[in-house]
Formats: C-alpha cells, sequence, structure tokens
C-alpha cells in the first residue's frame, strides 16, 4: 500500500511576507461575522498550524500568542482565550511538524484534526471556568470543517512556491 502521493517537484521556499500575509488574511477571516453558524472553522488557527508545520521556524508560540491577542481583541473575547488556545496549538504543531510532513494531506488532516479540536476545547474551558454554560456539541463542528478543508488549503497555501524560479515565457507553467 502506498501512503504517499508525492510529487516530484521540489518547493521553493516560503516567503515570510507570504507567510505573514496569509497569516493576516486568515485573521480578517476570522473578523468576519458570520452569525451563529457551527461549522465555520477557526481561519487564523487553521493557517497558524498549516505554516507551525510547513515553516516550524518562522512560525511558532510567540506567533500564536499574538494572533491569539489580536481575535480576543476583534471577536471581544476573554482576554488571553484564543491565545492560550494558539500558543498549545503551535506548541502541539511545531512538536509534530517533522511528523506530519512524512505523511500525505489527506493523513495530515487527520492530524491536524485533534490538533484543532484541542485548541477549541481550551477555549470552552476558559469560557466555561468564567462562568459561561458549555456550548452545544455542534460547536467542535467547526474543527471537522477545518480539517476537511485543509487539502484544498494546502493546496493554496503552497501554490506560489511550485512557481519556477527562472521563468521561460515559453513554457505554461
Amino acid at each position: 500500500m502506498q501512503l504517499s502521493n508525492r510529487s516530484n517537484r521540489l518547493l521553493r521556499p516560503a516567503k515570510p511576507w507570504f507567510v505573514y500575509a496569509s497569516l493576516l488574511l486568515g485573521l480578517v477571516l476570522n473578523y468576519v461575522h458570520f452569525g451563529y453558524h457551527p461549522g465555520i472553522p477557526d481561519w487564523t488557527a487553521l493557517v497558524l498550524v498549516f505554516w507551525c508545520i510547513r515553516e516550524p521556524l518562522y512560525i511558532g508560540m510567540g506567533v500564536g500568542f499574538f494572533l491569539g491577542i489580536l481575535v480576543d481583541i476583534g471577536k471581544s473575547a476573554a482576554m488571553g482565550e484564543h491565545a492560550l488556545a494558539y500558543v498549545v496549538l503551535a506548541f502541539i504543531a511545531n512538536s509534530l511538524a517533522r511528523r506530519i510532513m512524512w505523511f500525505p494531506s489527506l493523513l495530515q488532516a487527520l492530524h491536524v484534526l485533534p490538533m484543532l479540536l484541542v485548541a477549541q476545547a481550551l477555549m470552552v474551558g476558559v469560557r466555561v471556568f468564567a462562568g459561561e454554560v458549555f456550548p452545544e456539541w455542534d460547536y467542535f463542528l467547526s474543527s471537522i470543517v477545518g480539517a476537511a478543508l485543509w487539502l484544498p488549503l494546502t493546496y493554496l497555501l503552497l501554490l506560489p512556491q511550485f512557481q519556477p524560479i527562472d521563468r521561460d515565457e515559453n513554457r505554461p507553467i
């Protein structure tokens, strides 16, 4: 059984401006108010996990903390709720990055799902500790949707790295 469907193409290094721009886009998508729909993923957490796995030297717990504070401010959440969850998320993703990279994208999504669930459980724990009621179980549906979006997200975020260094006007790719 073949576990890998890897391409023979080599990836160029990720440009730091693209990494931070994608994290900013994830933050903006978190700020968009969709109403109460339990299937909307935490875009910032999803992009943070992706870059913690792909670029563990650039993106880590400090970036996770900073993004978490910004999400707390933007969503009027308890201060530090998302920051705590994103720091733990970045730590787990950085710790497992070398292992996860061995798997194809579909199996990577199965590794990402528990990470997203842990982050959501931490956020719920902070809210319950602060006196709020436990949300319904469909609250955790966003982690499942986030893991399902792992394959297209991987394709989109790796697309700029597939471009050749030498542009040839006669080649279609």
